[in-house]
């Protein structure tokens, strides 16, 4: 009987003590395994604000009535865009042609109002202005007349939201914008993407305009 009641006491006192566990854990950190969207369930969204504007951008990101990782539009790219053909070479491997990306450079002089970085909204890699598509075209063009040009487009988000979802949004960004080139004539062999997610700010200020500039696809050129 002693026994008995010795167990139950040490049984609920192990459940008090996990509970505890859990309720100091939510919503204190974020799991780097976890979606933005679970994590955004947690403590009445987990974006947060920090009053830096009016706008509705917190230092986490926007605030959970606003958040929507991806949109039907932004779904309906991405599968397009996996149809775009994919480069045979892999720069740097021997035999390719093609270097590391080390040796791809930030365009100089008249280049670099030809290669303009091209920017996007919060959670998107859709472009939406008519000044991005018009940079687009001049960068297909370009690269049209000047075939031994190969290019590396560089996917960046800005600080907001875990590492791993940043750098798949990055590398979508990446894509979308080489999916349009070689949709325009650009050969697919020469146009390579990577994503840097948040590891490259070009601003390293905590608001909306910073983030803003972060959002970017940024262009780096190589001519054999």
């Amino acid at each position: 009987m002693a026994n008995d009641r010795l167990t139950s006491i040490l049984l609920i006192s192990l459940v008090g003590i996990l509970l505890q566990g859990c309720s100091n854990k939510k919503g204190s950190v974020w799991d780097q395994n976890k979606s933005a969207v679970s994590f955004q369930d947690q403590e009445g969204g987990g974006w947060g604000s920090d009053g830096l504007s009016s706008d509705k951008e917190g230092v986490f990101g926007p605030r959970a009535e606003d958040f929507v990782a991806l949109s039907e539009e932004d779904l309906k790219s991405q599968f397009a865009d996996d149809a775009t053909p994919q480069s045979s070479k892999t720069p740097g491997e021997p035999g390719s042609g093609i270097p590391d990306i080390s040796h791809f450079k930030t365009p100089l002089a008249h280049l670099a109002s030809i290669f303009r970085s091209l920017y996007f909204n919060t959670n998107e890699h859709v472009l939406r202005s008519q000044d991005s598509i018009n940079i687009l075209e001049g960068v297909a063009r370009y690269m049209k007349e000047n075939p031994n040009l190969s290019l590396f487009i560089e996917g960046h988000c800005d600080e907001r939201g875990p590492e791993a979802y940043n750098l798949s949004l990055g590398s979508r960004r990446a894509n979308y914008v080489r999916s349009h080139l070689v949709k325009a004539g650009v050969s697919p062999e020469r146009v390579f993407t990577v994503s840097y997610g948040k590891e490259r700010p070009l601003d390293f200020a905590h608001n909306p305009r910073s983030w803003a500039k972060n959002r970017r696809a940024a262009f780096k050129i190589y001519t054999q």
